[in-house]
């Protein structure tokens, strides 16, 4: 069964950092690119970075600079370090990954930021 566990959510003030984290299990977790989406209330879900296979990254504009994402292939975990968090930042974050063209998504975690 695969299973994809959000955590680190929280709220937060603009200016501060927060690092969410993506366990992984059911899947051959190195061998998949790795996404984080998030949806703000009342907008579409938008992807924020991915990380491949071999650690190529990839950030929407609005957070490049900002956001770090990173893969902990020992620990089946993937990461997105958010810095200089803005409240434009506040959606629900998502992890994804597709096997085989079949996606799986996490149940999210909440990210506020307070201006």
């Amino acid at each position: 069964q695969v299973q994809l566990v959000e955590s680190g959510g929280g709220l937060v003030q603009a200016g501060d950092s927060l690092r969410v984290s993506c366990e992984v299990t059911g899947i051959l977790f190195s061998s998949n690119t790795m996404t984080w989406y998030r949806e703000a209330p009342g907008k579409r879900r938008e992807l924020v970075a991915d990380i491949s296979v071999g650690g190529d990254t990839y950030y929407t504009a609005s957070v490049r600079g900002r956001f770090t994402i990173s893969r902990d292939n020992a620990k089946n975990t993937l990461y997105l370090q958010m810095n200089s968090l803005k409240p434009e930042d506040t959606a629900v974050y998502y992890c994804y990954t597709d096997v085989g063209g079949y996606p799986y998504w996490g149940q999210g975690t909440q990210v506020t930021v307070s201006s």
